[in-house]
Formats: C-alpha cells, structure tokens, sequence
C-alpha cells in the first residue's frame, strides 16, 4: 500500500509541474479566469475549453457553440420517419472529451450537480445523464464566456 501511495504522490507532484510549465507557456486570456471558476473546470480543462473554442463571437448562437462541442443530435426525420444518421464526426472531439470530464468532476464536487444528475440517472441511463450534465456546462461556458457573467449553478442546474 506505501508503494502505491508513493507512486500516485510521485504523479501528483508530475502532474504540477506539467501543469505550471504550461500556464507560463501558454498565453492566457480573461476568459480562463472566468472559466476555471466553474465547478469541474480546472486548469487543464480551462486551458483546453480555452484555446479549442477560440472567439466565442464567432459562434452566433448557443446552439452553434453546442452543435460544435458535439451535444446536438444530427438525425434527420420526414414525415416521423428516420432518413438520415447523424453526423457524429463532424464538431471537436477535444471539446467533447473535456466538457464530459469536466461533468465527472463536477458531479463529484457541486451538490446542486450532483442532484441535478442522480434525478436524470433515475429516468435514463448514467451515460445520457452524463451527457446532459454536460450540455448544462458547454451552456453555462457559453455565457460566461459571452457575457462575462459569474457561473451559478442554482440558476443552470434547477
């Protein structure tokens, strides 16, 4: 057990290094502050939402920005029929990835997040649940990131 203790505080001290050599590399703009201050965003993530989304101003409408972090469905239906799959590939797996874990840590350390995704996990599966938590985020970092607005997560999350 004292090894693996070792080991994980070894990584953990890793871990800080990569993280502080990389806030002095990378150029940060107002927007990291903002962003790392959502519950579930930490450095990396912030970093990552940061500099793959860009000028939030290029996106027109939340749902571009949401269509683009790969949170909207692309099925096409006629006349309540399926004729089309949905474009999977198509928007930024890097955001994807990062808002999914920023859900996992948000679930783990906001209580209003937490009760917003066990009622969700109790009517679908924890996947779906997962990915809603996670919608509720990319939502919330678009108008933090828009507006300059302070996140709250009794207003995105009830």
């Amino acid at each position: 057990m004292t090894v693996t203790l070792n080991v994980i505080n070894c990584l953990k001290n890793e871990i800080k290094q990569i993280e502080s050599a990389l806030l002095v590399k990378v150029k940060l703009r107002s927007e990291f502050k903002s962003l790392s201050s959502i519950d579930g965003i930490g450095n990396i993530l912030a970093l990552t939402i940061m500099l793959e989304t860009g000028d939030i101003k290029r996106f027109n409408k939340l749902g571009n920005y949401a269509s683009y972090y790969r949170c909207i469905g692309g099925a096409r239906y006629s006349n309540g029929k399926k004729k089309g799959g949905s474009n999977s590939k198509n928007g930024n797996k890097y955001l994807a990835w990062a808002f999914v874990d920023a859900a996992n840590f948000a679930i783990r350390h906001n209580k209003i997040v937490k009760s917003y995704y066990q009622r969700k996990a109790a009517k679908t599966n924890q996947i779906i649940a997962i990915k809603t938590v996670a919608h509720k985020l990319v939502r919330a970092c678009f108008y933090v990131l828009r507006d300059q607005v302070e996140f709250d997560a009794n207003k995105d999350f009830c």
